[in-house]
Order: C-alpha cells, then sequence, then structure tokens
C-alpha cells in the first residue's frame, strides 16, 4: 500500500500510481463504433494543455473569467454558510489555479487536491504550498475513479468537494449522475459541494465561444490527433481534417467534432480504420444547465442545494450544496 511522502513542512505526496488504460483497444473501438468518437482527455498532452489556456483568455470564452469573478465575489457570502475550519477537496484540480481565490478569501484547514498528472500536481502543489503555510496540503495522485472513492479522513473537520470550470457539463446525463454521487460519497456525510455549471444562452454566444476568431479551439480539438500520432503512432493526417462546434438545441450541449475532409486510414495497434470523406469524429459534448434544473440534479444525486449565484449577464452559475 501507498505511504504518503513528506515533501515540504506543509506538504504530503501519496501516489495511487493510477491504473494505465489500454489507449489503443480504447481508441480503436471508440473510432471504430457507427459514430465514432474520441474521449476529450486526448486533448491534453503538454501542447494540449497550453492552447485551453489559450482558450481561456480569449474575448469569446467567458466560463474562466466569469466563474472566476463569481467566487471572488461571493467568497465571503460562501464562507458564512460555511465556516473556515475546513479541508477543500478537489478533484481533477489540475494546476490548482482556480482554488487559489478561497485559498486567499477563506484559509482554510486543509486542501486535497486529488489529479491524475502527477508532474502536474506536484509542480502546482510544490509552489502553492509555500504561499500558505498554515494550510495543511495532501496531495493525491489518482484518477476519477480512486477520488470519488476516497475516503473522508480529515480529523473531523467537514469536507468542501470543489469542482469548478462547468467540467460537470461534459458527462452525458446519466453518467453525470453516477458522478454526482460520486462527489457526495468524496464530501462525506456532513461535507458540502461547490460547483460551477455553465448556463443556456444565445446560441450565437455559444458557438462563438467555442469557435474563437484567434483559432485557439481549433487548434486545440485537433490536437487531439497530433497526440494520438505520438503516442500511438495512428497514422492521422491532421490537415485532412476541419474543426466543427455547434449549439445542438435540442440536446442542449455544444458539440465539437473533426470532420474528414477527404478519405483517409488509420492504423491503431493492430486495426486498421478508414474514415471516409465528410465522416465526424465527436471529440467533446458540453451541456449547459438551468439554475433550477442542476439544482434538481444536485438533489438527485443526495445533495441538499444551499445558494447558487449567477452573473449580472446569467452566462454562469456557482452551486454551493451540503450532503443530504
Amino acid at each position: 500500500m501507498a505511504h504518503p511522502q513528506q515533501l515540504l513542512p506543509n506538504l504530503t505526496f501519496l501516489d495511487l500510481q493510477p491504473p494505465m488504460t489500454d489507449a489503443a483497444r480504447e481508441v480503436a473501438t471508440s473510432l471504430s463504433a457507427p459514430r465514432p468518437t474520441l474521449d476529450p482527455k486526448y486533448f491534453y498532452d503538454e501542447r494540449g494543455s497550453a492552447l485551453f489556456d489559450a482558450i481561456t483568455r480569449t474575448p469569446e470564452y467567458y466560463p474562466t473569467r466569469t466563474e472566476a469573478s463569481l467566487l471572488a465575489d461571493h467568497a465571503d457570502a460562501m464562507a458564512a454558510e460555511l465556516g473556515s475550519d475546513l479541508v477543500i477537496a478537489e478533484p481533477g484540480a489540475g494546476g490548482c489555479e482556480k482554488v487559489r481565490i478561497l485559498l486567499d478569501r477563506w484559509r482554510p484547514s486543509g486542501y486535497m487536491p486529488l489529479e491524475i498528472s502527477r508532474e502536474c500536481l506536484l509542480d502546482a502543489t510544490r509552489a502553492l504550498a509555500p504561499r500558505y503555510p498554515a494550510v495543511r496540503f495532501n496531495a493525491v495522485c489518482a484518477d476519477y475513479s480512486q477520488a470519488l472513492s476516497f475516503p473522508a479522513d480529515d480529523g473531523g473537520r467537514p469536507r468542501l468537494v470543489f469542482f469548478p470550470g462547468s467540467t460537470i457539463g461534459n458527462f452525458e446525463p446519466s453518467a453525470r449522475g453516477d458522478f454526482l454521487r460520486g462527489l457526495r460519497h468524496l464530501a462525506g456525510d456532513q461535507g458540502y459541494l461547490l460547483i460551477g455549471a455553465d448556463l443556456q444562452k444565445d446560441p450565437a454566444r455559444l458557438n462563438a465561444a467555442y469557435n474563437d476568431a484567434a483559432g485557439h479551439t481549433a487548434a486545440f480539438n485537433l490536437n487531439a490527433l497530433h497526440h494520438l500520432n505520438r503516442r500511438l503512432g495512428c497514422g492521422f493526417d491532421p490537415d485532412a481534417f476541419v474543426h466543427r462546434a455547434f449549439y445542438n438545441d435540442r440536446e442542449q450541449r455544444i458539440e465539437m467534432h473533426l470532420e474528414c475532409r477527404r478519405d483517409q486510414s488509420i492504423t491503431v495497434g493492430d486495426r486498421r480504420i478508414d474514415l471516409p470523406a465528410g465522416s465526424r469524429i465527436h471529440t467533446e459534448n458540453s451541456y449547459k444547465f438551468t439554475v433550477e434544473g442542476f439544482s434538481r440534479e444536485l438533489m438527485g444525486a443526495g445533495f441538499t442545494p444551499l445558494s447558487s449565484w449567477v452573473d449580472d449577464d446569467n452566462l454562469f452559475s456557482i452551486h454551493l450544496a451540503r450532503a443530504a
């Protein structure tokens, strides 16, 4: 069994050695389906992470800056409902950027980022922990399945699960319910959830956000092919694909696709896959919510909604809920 390593006076690191998936089999199966898909995780290598950071800074992409403003504007109101003697747990913490607002304003007892990328987690927490010497950092390298089953052992302090960014919108409805129930388990019976959810709005605003004029989102989408070529030797010709992103009104979601402009054959492991001109690889969904509808989903997952905050333009929402 893994044991925590003491990296700094207020930082321990626990490596749960996340299980490796058979990427070749997974990709071959998803691309061979009648409607080919790719898991959004393949967007992210070093270049993909840099491209996503560039997306968040474009004038069209509102979620990141809107959520950060909501957190800064309402942190005190959130703290009034929570108290300060708590532990923040953040599954999929990445570079631990957004939590800094809460660490600055709340000074909680502890912070537990859970992240599958070992290097990203180590770099972020080694830089962050010295800035908050009174906060106990317990960094855990884990995938989502491991993170959501991680037991609450916070010295009797309530645990606040922090899940920003409207990442919840990437889940299909049935999987979303399962994931929210996993967040309920991670929070524990005395815990809370603070979660971001992007709101339904004018489709023109949504379409612009996922088709920025600078082309960062297109490059981000296409980077999945470059990533798979390096990792699996698939032989994609990225120049033969074009980025497509649009709002599906019936499903109330943004969809991202890669459309093949000419016939192409690729190899994944020992399988050959033919992609005819005009076919599309579905790479991501981003569901959009209403405050009332998302509150119902929280209740269905075992939470009691406490408060929600929405910006003046009704672009984005943050929800605070307690374990029911």
